[in-house]
């Protein structure tokens, strides 16, 4: 819905779709995998530690109207805001230690393009449910679990709420107790599941990052020849 530094929403495509009628993001960011396709008619529930962010969700689910997203401001190049939701907006991942921002061309661009998102899908999550709190106070129902952690090691720094924070173990531990069905991403780094390659993905200067994943299922919904390509 919103731009937010390591969404997913070009690489969403890759992910398998849901099986379960519920879908959990114990890591919402900007829910990128309940918002593709029609994931987003589903139950929905977001937990997300980060106040500020978890604040943009609560104000698009409980409070935003159309006429009011048409009526905000646009951002001019080379002024200043305090306002999170424009700083979130800047395409770093230090934005969320922003205490104020200074508008470039980037940041203005990707404010014009959310206001239009916003305005157009903000039907879509009217119904979801959003959390303010850490991955464990979840609720464990049978559902598609779509967990996008900070990724461990240097990757997943930067954010407010980053990898030195995270017990990966503890984490893996939780995951696999989870009911329905874990999608789990994470980079190469990641040690601590059996995770699989998913794909390349390019980046600045021909640099490539390698996305994984682990999939687990508890139940018979997933077509064999699916469990067979995402089981480890």
């Amino acid at each position: 819905m919103f731009y937010y530094y390591g969404r997913k929403k070009q690489i969403i495509k890759y992910y398998p779709p849901p099986n379960f009628d519920t879908i959990v993001e114990p890591f919402a960011g900007a829910a990128a995998y309940s918002l593709n396709g029609n994931n987003w008619k589903k139950k929905v529930i977001l937990l997300e530690k980060d106040e500020k962010v978890y604040d943009i969700w609560r104000w698009l689910i409980k409070d935003a109207t159309v006429d009011e997203i048409k009526r905000l401001p646009d951002l001019t190049v080379g002024e200043k805001s305090s306002e999170f939701l424009h700083i979130v907006h800047a395409a770093t991942k230090m934005a969320f230690h922003f205490k104020t921002i200074k508008v470039t061309p980037v940041l203005a661009r990707n404010w014009e393009i959310s206001k239009r998102v916003f305005a157009e899908n903000l039907f879509k999550v009217k119904h979801w449910e959003i959390i303010c709190g850490d991955y464990k106070e979840s609720p464990n129902v049978e559902a598609t679990w779509f967990i996008d952690p900070p990724y461990k090691g240097a990757s997943g720094l930067g954010y407010r709420f980053s990898s030195k924070l995270l017990n990966y173990d503890e984490l893996a531990d939780w995951a696999r107790t989870r009911e329905g069905e874990v999608i789990f991403c994470e980079g190469e780094e990641a040690d601590y599941l059996p995770f699989r390659p998913l794909l390349n993905l390019k980046g600045v200067a021909g640099k490539v990052s390698k996305e994984v994943i682990y999939y687990h299922s508890n139940s018979e919904r997933r077509q064999p020849e699916q469990l067979e390509l995402f089981r480890v």
